[in-house]
């Protein structure tokens, strides 16, 4: 393990390719898609997730291959990012962690704290509303199995806020750590705004279909609403918890590919109560938690890849998240379970 990298992942091809981690993750990848087609063969395969019954008609194997064509597709995308910033100097992201040991020992505590806030969350959800507080609410870029009650959605949005940006945001801060250590300061704005706009406008293309259909009252009203709710529910939690804080601690523990893969897979890893995950037997548990990293995965590279190439993990947020796809894809949920005409 390397404390002080001196490299990046994608800084030199042949270094990339030589990094077992790279491999391992492939073997893995490659094991898990075989793994959900081989279980969900039968009929009661997809029986497993909780999604509309238009969305279970997909056959395995369409799914598993919308999942390597999405990480195909990000891995070019993030391609173009690494040729349109190649002049720029790779941020070292260890530097901005503790030593060693301090960086484990409080990597440790926050997994430790975000496995307890999962599973709380899911109680709390499950007690007052009937459905688990996850990562996204229900319908988000799937298919909806139902309709959330405004409390629902604002208590969802709360929830994440308080626990996972600004408990552990304010924690850090009091002990030392400064914006710039969190990556929340940009060494090069000119450039971290050139990746974001071409980063949203790449998404947007492809989602914006989604959101055309729409009334107008419905496009500002409700989008603005989807931008608030999703940015303190979904996109500030996840970048502050994964990218800000703990990535420069995988830096610093691990070397340079590993931590760039474990700052992918934490994406997935965050997601694993999704609302169409379903926990009541043991098939059912695996193909929810091998479904969520096959959906979560390829677009945790592209924020890994950003916040690496960047240092900068707004950079992600408003690039990959926060407009794409919870404007253009959630808008239309926001819209129903507020009843915004």
């Amino acid at each position: 393990m390397n404390a002080t990298p001196t490299k990046s992942p994608g800084h030199n091809f042949k270094w990339l390719v030589s990094q077992p981690s790279l491999w391992i993750a492939f073997v893995l990848w490659t094991l898990i898609s075989v793994a959900y087609m081989a279980l969900c063969h039968g009929p009661h395969g997809h029986a497993a997730l909780n999604l509309p019954a238009s969305d279970l008609k997909e056959a395995a194997i369409g799914q598993v291959i919308g999942s390597w064509i999405a990480l195909l597709f990000l891995i070019l995308e993030c391609g173009l990012i690494f040729l349109i910033t190649k002049r720029r100097p790779w941020p070292n992201l260890a530097e901005r962690a503790p030593q060693h040991n301090t960086a484990r020992r409080e990597t440790i505590a926050l997994v430790i704290y975000a496995a307890v806030i999962l599973v709380v969350g899911r109680i709390v959800g499950l007690h007052f509303f009937g459905e688990g507080i996850a990562m996204h609410l229900n319908g988000s870029l799937v298919g909806a199995t139902r309709v959330q009650s405004p409390v629902e959605v604002t208590t969802w949005a709360a929830w994440n806020f308080t626990f996972f940006a600004l408990i552990p945001y304010v924690v850090f801060r009091m002990r030392g750590y400064s914006n710039q250590q969190m990556n929340l300061k940009s060494a090069n704005w000119k450039s971290d705004l050139l990746v974001v706009l071409i980063v949203m406008a790449i998404g947007c293309a492809f989602d914006i279909r989604a959101f055309l259909p729409l009334t107008t009252h419905q496009k500002v009203a409700g989008g603005l609403l989807s931008f608030i709710l999703h940015l303190a529910g979904t996109d500030l939690p996840i970048m502050i918890f994964i990218y800000a804080i703990l990535l420069p601690r995988y830096a610093r523990i691990f070397s340079p590919a590993t931590a760039f893969l474990i700052g992918a897979a934490s994406y997935p890893a965050m997601h694993i109560f999704e609302p169409f995950t379903r926990y009541d037997s043991f098939q059912h548990s695996l193909v929810s938690a091998i479904f969520v990293f096959l959906f979560f995965f390829p677009p945790g590279i592209m924020k890994s890849f950003l916040t690496f190439r960047t240092g900068n993990a707004w950079v992600h947020m408003w690039g990959f998240h926060a407009i794409d796809p919870h404007v253009t894809v959630d808008t239309r949920l926001i819209v129903r379970d507020f009843n915004i005409s």
